[in-house]
């Protein structure tokens, strides 16, 4: 994929286009996503090996955004340590319902608590 300049002619009509795109599909979500058909998931997958693939790419989603935000400044800095926060979280949600699947000391270790 060819990179372009960020204020270049090129840039800013990719730049529209995707946003006409997006603005499309908002405007009427029974328009299929163009886009949603790059990623499937086999249907036959286990709940342990999806949560294990999620947990993963949150862990990832945590690097990219603490690498990122080292490189901000005032608000947008504040922004991405937010959006680091909630990736942390989600990993240690899918960590919780990864023990609770197969909890570490067996199964009289798993107790679950009601919220």
């Amino acid at each position: 994929m060819k990179k372009f300049p960020p204020d270049s002619l090129a840039s800013l009509q990719l730049s529209q286009a995707t946003q006409r795109t997006i603005s499309a599909r908002l405007r009427d979500p029974k328009n299929p996503d163009p886009i949603s058909h790059v990623f499937t998931l086999l249907p036959n997958l286990n709940t342990e090996t999806l949560l294990s693939h999620a947990c993963e790419t949150l862990a990832s989603l945590n690097v990219l955004t603490t690498d990122f935000a080292s490189e901000l400044e005032g608000s947008h800095r504040s922004l991405a340590l937010s959006i680091q926060q909630l990736a942390v979280l989600g990993e240690l949600l899918v960590n919780r319902a990864l023990d609770n699947l197969d909890p570490p000391g067996g199964a009289s270790d798993a107790q679950e608590v009601q919220p």
